[in-house]
């Protein structure tokens, strides 16, 4: 039992008894194992777990505290993963479910470790050296997107994974109400875009995988630009498969574009595609209209404005202990910018 008794492990981890839970249902691993926090914060807690033979997984958990239960399901994150393998889409194979939170004071799931480049800025983004990779790094992404969307649900089992009918108008409703829920301010631009939204929804067609956070920097990339991993479909679920594209473009600033977000700037790295190769691209692999997208970018963008107003309120509370308001004010900033220009959008379709 020695081997458990470490006490420095990250915050989201009861050392001893993941561990032994790891021993006991993780076939050949041997303990020691280190915890090493991958991602933190207010979406799913995620550590790199090395045992004693240097052999990495992943551990998923929810965050320690959180508003959205729905978006920390571990069990469901895990069916959807597990659904998806042996499909076109690319996903870490699972190890394990831990549904017991005496384990761990929460549900987690631990998944292989997949090798590859996660590119969140410039500099991870020049890490794959050659213009030509990051091509088809782009290619790649745009094409991975596409089989998300062309996943039978019913053969993979994920038919009941939610409503099929509605999902624009579903997810108006549940933003809009985390917005009124957690605002710092009245902020009218918010309100008439949801209200503009609402009188102009496109005709849903079949219900597909809608990843819902579907980025760049959530997916490992190879070296050669190959997408080898899709990560964190904590709020997947089945709908419209234009939204996944329409916030694509929000997060995407390729080398001629104008970024509709400041903190994505990564693929303005010479050798990424821009946005409207990304387009033509989805169109036709895909075989979907894409003529009502700017419908769906300034739906991504007030989700996006809600989103960050919610981050914004959690560290005005001391989410990130004491700081000057002043310090935080580029996240109001953000949530300005990505309404008005939800709107701007909105305006141009009359």
């Amino acid at each position: 039992m020695s081997d458990f008794n470490v006490h420095d492990s990250p915050n989201g981890i009861d050392h001893r008894r993941v561990s032994e839970w790891l021993t006991t249902h993780v076939r050949g691993v041997l303990a020691p194992f280190t915890f090493d926090v991958i991602v933190g914060g207010h979406s799913n807690l995620t550590f790199c777990v090395t045992d004693s033979r240097s052999r990495r997984m992943v551990l998923r958990r929810p965050p320690l505290s959180h508003a959205l239960a729905s978006a920390h399901d571990m069990k469901r994150e895990h069916r959807i993963i597990t659904a998806l393998r042996g499909s076109a889409v690319p996903v870490a194979p699972v190890l394990g479910i831990c549904e017991n939170p005496d384990v761990n004071g929460a549900p987690f799931y631990v998944m292989e470790f997949v090798e590859g480049h996660i590119v969140r800025d410039q500099q991870s983004a020049e890490r794959l050296t050659k213009p030509e990779f990051r091509k088809r790094a782009s290619e790649s992404l745009v094409d991975t997107v596409v089989a998300i969307h062309a996943v039978d649900i019913n053969q993979v089992g994920l038919q009941d994974l939610a409503r099929h009918d509605g999902y624009i108008e579903r997810q108006l409703k549940r933003w809009y109400g985390q917005w009124n829920a957690q605002k710092t301010r009245d902020l009218a631009t918010i309100d008439r875009v949801h209200d503009e939204l609402l009188k102009r929804i496109p005709p849903q067609g079949p219900a597909t995988i809608v990843h819902g956070d579907y980025r760049l920097d959530n997916c490992i990339i190879s070296d050669s630009g190959d997408i080898v991993a899709v990560l964190d479909w904590e709020i997947c679920t089945l709908g419209d498969p234009l939204a996944d594209l329409g916030l694509l473009m929000v997060y995407w600033t390729g080398p001629d574009d104008d970024a509709m977000v400041a903190a994505y700037q990564a693929t303005k790295t010479i050798g990424f595609l821009n946005r409207n190769d990304l387009v033509r691209r989805y169109a036709a692999v895909s075989g979907r209209d894409v003529s009502h997208l700017d419908f769906y970018i300034a739906f991504a963008l007030w989700k996006y404005a809600c989103i960050i107003e919610g981050v914004y309120a959690r560290y005005l509370g001391g989410a990130l202990g004491d700081r000057n308001p002043a310090e935080l004010e580029p996240f109001k900033l953000q949530v300005d910018s990505a309404a008005t220009h939800a709107e701007t959008l909105l305006a141009r379709l009359h």
